[in-house]
């Protein structure tokens, strides 16, 4: 697995496991960077603190895109996920927008259910369809 694939997973599992206790993601990577247990790849760290400076934005646009789904009814790994998908389509410039759809889709086939990848890749690309006329 590339170094990024897993800086993905190790964001996920944070921004999950935040979500499942009521904390601020970014204060549980702080939490674990602290305890010594913190991300090895930087690249997890601006997944983190990305997902939440921006997660008004980000939640508003899954609401409008994700049709027949709230954010509540999604299950939590497929919601997260999508969270780090439209954060890289949207402000990681380095990451070229068939990749942040990809890597999204290698998340949720592998910890989610068999329809996941199918409403990810749904979902991302409405979205990087429409990128250019979403203001981030």
């Amino acid at each position: 697995m590339a170094a990024r694939s897993k800086a993905r997973k190790r964001a996920l599992d944070i921004l999950f496991a935040a979500e499942l206790r009521s904390l601020d993601a970014v204060a549980a990577l702080d939490g674990a960077i602290a305890e010594g247990e913190g991300p090895t790849n930087e690249y997890t760290a601006v997944l983190v603190r990305g997902v939440a400076a921006h997660r008004e934005r980000i939640d508003e646009l899954l609401s409008d895109y994700a049709e027949g789904w709230t954010l509540d009814r999604m299950p939590a790994v497929d919601r997260n996920v999508l969270r780090l998908g439209l954060y890289e389509l949207l402000y990681a410039d380095d990451v070229p927008d068939p990749v942040a759809v990809t890597e999204a889709m290698a998340l949720v086939r592998e910890l989610s259910t068999d329809e996941s990848p199918a409403f990810v890749n749904g979902v991302l690309g409405n979205l990087m369809r429409n990128k250019a006329s979403l203001a981030p």
